[in-house]
């Protein structure tokens, strides 16, 4: 086999090589020693190298804060705030993604997102960044357009935490259960739609969205004669049909963002048919949608710590499985 050599060459003794090779290692080591000033230590001109090299937060354990968020017109600064839960540990700028998360209840005060808090911690355990959003509901302020301005303008603020957070990466998921599944699955899909009065275009788009047991077909979730819908839409699909229009996500589709719905098959309060319906109409439209049944569980069983599915459903948040 040949080497590369067409004739031969001397070998030196070992010494020569060893001083020969001392020279050379000195010279370029030294190439800009000759100057007749010191130019003192290598400066990096580029700021944003060294503040990569550098952590821009650390925490002995993770923290949770409360921010208010603001929304058109008159707001509610007892409703219109998110719980911010960070990460324990070192973060280096753009290493901490997050999960946008959003209570159910079926759009109803009597539940708030309070009952999320240990669901957010637990999110946050496996390195997420969670906000988890209150809002104003049916009873409280809310109802038709205000519970969904309210979630509108709630996801509108995590560009802010961004930009307060350097260390949050800018990718997000977007997280639901039930009326929170539409809700967050509707705002991150939303157009600038003129329908909802006060709503403006949204300024932030969610990476994937998780959709947990929710009414994902508003129109089809009337059908079972759910009197929660009918009080947060202001009346039933025939009545007001321009109201589901606008909100229902199964009418407000966007392809580029993937969508996976989870449902039990025992959910008596929200049909898991509901997220098929989605599912099946956004691969029509030529987006990534996956439907996760999972066997037994009911509405809301598989969100409690220990249940059978409570891992599994975390792992698909975190890790997109």
């Amino acid at each position: 086999m040949k080497i590369g050599l067409t004739k031969p060459t001397r070998v030196p003794r070992a010494g020569k090589i060893a001083a020969g090779s001392m020279a050379l290692v000195l010279l370029v080591a030294c190439s800009g020693c000759f100057s007749k000033e010191d130019p003192g230590p290598l400066k990096i001109q580029d700021s944003t190298i060294a503040s990569a090299e550098q952590p821009v937060s650390e925490r002995a354990e993770p923290t949770a804060q409360r921010v208010p968020y603001p929304v058109g017109g008159q707001g509610d600064p007892s409703q219109n705030w998110g719980d911010l839960y960070l990460p324990g540990g070192v973060h280096k700028r753009g290493t901490v993604p997050m999960v946008v998360l959003v209570h159910g209840g079926a759009w109803h005060h009597s539940i708030g997102a309070s009952t999320f808090d240990d669901y957010a911690r637990a999110i946050s355990a496996r390195g997420y960044a969670v906000y988890n959003i209150e809002y104003r509901r049916v009873g409280s302020g809310g109802g038709w357009p205000t519970t969904f301005t309210d979630v509108a303008a709630a996801f509108d603020h995590v560009k802010q935490l961004m930009a307060e957070h350097p260390e949050l990466s800018g990718r997000a998921v977007a997280v639901g259960h039930s009326a929170g599944a539409q809700l967050a699955t509707w705002a991150s899909t939303r157009g600038d739609s003129q329908l909802v009065p006060g709503l403006s275009a949204p300024k932030f788009r969610p990476s994937r969205i998780v959709a947990l047991s929710g009414p994902m077909d508003m129109t089809f979730e009337a059908t079972t004669d759910d009197h929660d819908l009918f009080h947060v839409m202001g009346g039933k699909p025939s009545q007001v049909p321009t109201n589901y229009s606008a909100v229902d996500p199964i009418q407000n589709l966007d392809p580029q963002i993937p969508v996976t719905a989870v449902h039990g098959t025992a959910d008596s309060t929200v049909a898991w048919q509901n997220s098929q319906r989605y599912v099946q109409t956004l691969q029509a439209r030529g987006g990534q949608a996956d439907l996760k049944l999972l066997y037994g569980e009911t509405h809301g069983s598989f969100l409690t710590y220990g249940s059978t599915h409570f891992n599994e459903v975390i792992d698909l948040i975190t890790n997109g499985k």
